[in-house]
């Protein structure tokens, strides 16, 4: 949990790198991420020379000590984190960016976590283009000085830590990419139930949202009573309140292919690659499968056949809504599936070719793919009620988006080679915020009930409540989807209940408008005494 001290030491970060001429909140947070990764780094190679002390055993180092170890390199032990904040401004920002040369095989920071960056971890693998984008000293000085002040050696903060520098992402990306709410996002995991051995993907992952949902919903899933820690967190108001941390001590046999062999995405934006692989990372995932790459193109599939097709246990994902492609490179998989250059439309084909049979999927999507007339939106319907199973259509508010964008969607989740019978569809009226640009916390909140009634329908209990259409939740039979030509949109099939106004009979109306005149003649007669 993030209390209102940390949030204001993020708060205080962010506003250092914007008075310090760095405004663009994407490249702060991957400046940041640079910074926090760097002092990580350290953290682990802390931990291991105390492990390495007790046990006598060696471990690989990041950084060179040749005087412990008795190797010939150079050292690279002042290029740690903690010898970097006792150095000044200027000498700081000198080494940190100065290249390796023939006379210098060791350089500077950035250029030795470009070299042992492959070797580390996935995030590494995105330092190899990474670039110092701060040239103030005292700026760089100031922002280690706040990164040292968080607690990122505790495990069960860093990533909750993350989370809230995240949400500073205030601006939409280009072709339609924006931060989908993370309160959306849980809902959707809690939906899905995803299971420890699965394997799992994001094929637009962007920061990687979806993924971390997974882990954090595992983690609270699978914890024991015994593996509850509950901690004393003082809040902003100065009361202390019980905050429970869930450990996932019940994930042990899974961990390893939690670890490397769980999630997977992708995107072709690099920034947000390594801000998704770092915050993979904090929430325990050491080695997520993090890649640079066009899901829709023909490479996915040249590179990663396997992958490619027929590989996912559950696909969870938030794609560009808008977005038109050349024709040429997008694999010919997708375009006899559904003949089309629109984004929205081929990443739902996408994503039915990616799963195992009897995978499941969830996925938003414009209100435009429920309903759009042409051949492809209509081809794409159809192929999903009758060669597959499609489970539900969850109608979300048009403000859920806000302030990027104020386009209606829908959570689509379908199954790969099931049989459609009858579709559960939802209603969402409110998400527990404002629809405006605001987006201020509100009493109404339909998110739990809809996890609630999802779960009635898809465990078979108490079915016979979701005949009702005027209902918020309700079903329909696959027969009604196909006489409507496979329209998924829900005012198509829900009634509305009309009640007709009841009225007075008029001689009960005329006699209290009598009533109500003799009142106030009454009145007037006094006023009359009166004066």
């Amino acid at each position: 949990m993030i209390t209102g001290a940390l949030r204001s030491k993020i708060d205080r970060l962010w506003l250092e790198f914007h008075s310090g001429g760095i405004t663009n909140p994407l490249t702060v947070i991957e400046q940041i991420t640079f910074l926090m990764f760097l002092r990580l780094l350290d953290i682990a190679e802390m931990r291991n020379e105390k492990k390495a002390s007790r046990s006598k055993k060696p471990f690989k180092r990041v950084f060179a000590n040749p005087d412990v170890d008795g190797t010939g390199e150079p050292s690279q032990q002042h290029l740690r984190w903690h010898r970097l904040r006792t150095m000044k401004s200027e000498a700081l920002l000198e080494l940190m960016r100065k290249p390796k040369t023939s006379d210098d095989p060791v350089g500077g920071v950035f250029a030795h976590l470009k070299s042992i960056s492959s070797e580390q971890s996935t995030f590494g693998r995105f330092m190899q283009d990474a670039q110092l984008m701060i040239v103030k000293p005292q700026l760089l000085v100031k922002a280690m000085e706040l990164i040292e002040d968080l607690p990122l050696e505790r495990s069960d903060t860093k990533g909750d830590l993350y989370e809230y520098l995240l949400g500073k992402l205030t601006t939409a990306g280009i072709n339609g990419q924006f931060r989908t709410p993370r309160h959306i996002i849980r809902m959707i995991v809690e939906l899905v139930d995803p299971q420890p051995q699965w394997t799992i993907a994001d094929p637009a992952c962007g920061t990687g949202g979806f993924l971390v949902s997974v882990m954090e919903y595992l983690h609270k899933k699978y914890t024991s009573p015994e593996g509850i820690i509950e901690e004393q967190i003082e809040m902003e108001n100065g009361q202390q309140q019980t905050e429970r941390i869930y450990t996932g001590d019940l994930l042990e046999p899974y961990r390893r292919h939690i670890r490397n062999d769980m999630f997977y995405g992708y995107d072709f934006d690099v920034t947000m690659l390594r801000i998704a692989a770092m915050n993979m990372m904090l929430h325990g995932v050491e080695n997520p499968n993090i890649e640079y790459m066009d899901t829709l193109s023909n490479r996915f599939v040249e590179e990663q056949p396997q992958i490619a097709s027929k590989h996912f246990d559950l696909i969870l994902a938030n794609p560009p809504f808008k977005g038109s492609l050349d024709a040429e490179l997008v694999h010919k998989s997708l375009t006899s599936a559904v003949r089309t250059k629109k984004t929205e439309l081929l990443f739902p084909a996408l994503m039915l070719r990616m799963l195992k049979p009897g995978g499941r999927c969830a996925v938003i999507v414009p209100d435009g793919v429920l309903f759009g007339s042409s051949t492809a939106h209509r081809k794409l319907r159809e192929t999903i009620v009758e060669q597959h199973q499609l489970d539900a259509v969850i109608k979300l508010p048009s403000g859920v988006f806000k302030p990027y964008a104020g386009v209606a969607t829908a959570i689509m989740i379908f199954t790969k080679s099931g049989q459609t019978q009858d579709v559960f569809f939802y209603d969402v009226d409110a998400d527990g915020f404002s629809l405006d640009d605001k987006r201020q916390p509100v009493k109404d909140n339909d998110l739990p009930d809809v996890v609630e009634k999802w779960r009635k329908w898809d465990e078979g209990r108490n079915r016979k409540q979701f005949k009702d259409r005027s209902k918020k939740a309700f079903i329909v039979p696959v027969d009604d989807i196909r006489s409507e030509n496979y329209d998924l949109s829900i005012s198509r099939y829900k009634e509305i209940a009309y009640v007709e106004p009841g009225y007075e009979k008029p001689a009960v109306i005329l006699k209290r408008l009598a009533n109500i005149e003799a009142s106030i003649m009454d009145d007037i007669k006094e006023l009359e005494r009166m004066i």
